[in-house]
């Protein structure tokens, strides 16, 4: 920065770019580290849970299924929904439903009121993302986008880092119900302060022309509204749809089950096993970054967004091949390096991921193609809910799990290589 610039810009040339994107992120950042605190504590919370009510791994997997089958439904909706409204709007009725729905948890009884709560939240919540990247399509040229969804994405690391922390404390301060009233709180914040600071770019008192021409350097594409049947004829949506259909029940499976998977191999308990857990959300929090990271810098470098984006997705599924062995892992803390790579992996795979609708397809598009993915992922979590629940029913085992966790990316990556080789603009 020299002497003549302002705090919060940048010189580029003789031109000063502002950067008030950046504060979009830092919202979109905290917006989905609370959605990853709603989300995860039904995990944190499982051998409490299973203790107080005797759910069996296939009880347990039925409350998450319900989780997954409103997702699915409230993806394919809210990408609808964003693309009519716009990303501020969204997200408002987003976090709005997933925090009452949150906080209905704290009023459960058993299995069936778990289950309504979890589905109001599931629909809540699948609006993060949706409205989070078409935030990101919005404020962001295409080569700083995979950079912003990494650095918003990592807000899921952290709050996965602070459930571990915070939630057994709540427990122990209080009771599971308070956790859930308590944790709600952090919804009702943030919607004041997302309300009071976000608008589009062009409507914004705090984006100057030259941090708007910088937003806005790419080739300006159609903004004429294209419906789910046309989108569901393109090879490039199900580039990104299979690819999330692969991968997302992995994350899933992480999110949900390691907590009792910590309990059960290493002799955890509520108050010790929140260290080893949040230091696996740490590691994933590096990758998250680092991946959309990479892939930006190969393309100000001068590759493509095809080389950038594949080159960082392969990197990153060799890198989760090492969990395949982690059951044999007696030493907890080498089980943590090993499955916080595998996690971290996932991070770095999911923001390039991410960033592919907006590569390829018109801004009209972005949030329903987004939501078809997400739908179709959470099918994936649906399967791997049940199947999860049923093997470790029925042989006390993860071993299959995390063969299953170890090939996927590499299997998601040749899909999404087949189907779009070039990522080239779709042209509808």
């Amino acid at each position: 920065m020299d002497a003549g610039t302002k705090p919060g810009e940048v010189q580029t040339g003789e031109v000063k770019v502002g950067r008030y994107r950046w504060v979009v992120v830092a919202l979109l950042f905290a917006a989905t580290a609370i959605n990853y605190i709603d989300r995860q504590m039904i995990g944190v919370l499982k051998p409490t849970l299973a203790a107080e009510f005797n759910w069996s791994e296939s009880d347990f997997a039925g409350i998450v299924f319900w989780f997954q089958v409103a997702y699915a439904v409230g993806y394919l909706s809210f990408g609808k929904v964003v693309d009519m409204f716009g990303a501020r709007i969204g997200y408002t009725i987003a976090i709005v439903i997933w925090t009452l729905s949150h906080m209905a948890h704290g009023f459960a009884t058993g299995m069936v009121s778990f289950a309504m709560a979890r589905f109001g939240l599931g629909v809540g919540e699948s609006g993060n993302f949706p409205a989070g990247i078409r935030a990101v399509t919005d404020w962001f040229p295409q080569k700083e986008r995979a950079y912003a969804i990494g650095l918003f994405n990592a807000g899921a690391n952290v709050g996965a880092i602070i459930t571990p922390l915070l939630v057994p404390l709540l427990v122990l301060w209080f009771d599971w119900r308070m956790a859930f009233f308590v944790t709600g709180l952090f919804g009702i914040i943030w919607l004041v302060v997302w309300w009071i600071v976000y608008r589009h770019p062009t409507e914004h008192k705090r984006v100057g022309a030259a941090e708007l021409a910088w937003i806005r350097q790419d080739p300006a594409d159609p903004v004429e509204k294209i419906g789910w049947g046309r989108l569901l004829t393109v090879k490039e949506t199900w580039a990104y749809a299979l690819g999330k259909f692969l991968i997302d029940p992995i994350w899933w499976f992480f999110l949900f089950w390691l907590p009792g998977y910590l309990f059960d191999r290493y002799d955890l308990d509520l108050k010790t096993f929140g260290l080893p857990l949040a230091a696996i959300y740490l590691i994933s929090d590096l990758g998250s970054v680092a991946g959309g990271w990479m892939s930006s810098r190969l393309i100000k470098s001068g590759r493509t967004p095809n080389f950038s984006r594949k080159a960082t997705m392969l990197l990153s599924a060799i890198c989760v091949l090492p969990i395949w062995f982690v059951q044999g892992i007696d030493n907890v803390w080498m089980a943590v390096l090993v499955i916080g790579l595998a996690t971290a992996a996932h991070q770095a795979f999911s923001a390039n991921l991410y960033t592919l609708p907006s590569d390829v397809f018109p801004r009209g598009a972005v949030g329903s193609v987004v939501g078809i993915g997400g739908t179709v992922g959470a099918f994936g979590g649906m399967g791997m809910a049940l199947f999860a629940g049923y093997i470790l029913d029925a042989t006390h085992s993860y071993e299959v799990l995390f063969a299953i966790c170890a090939s996927a990316y590499l299997v998601a990556l040749a899909v999404v290589h087949m189907l779009s080789p070039r990522l080239a603009p779709v042209r509808i």
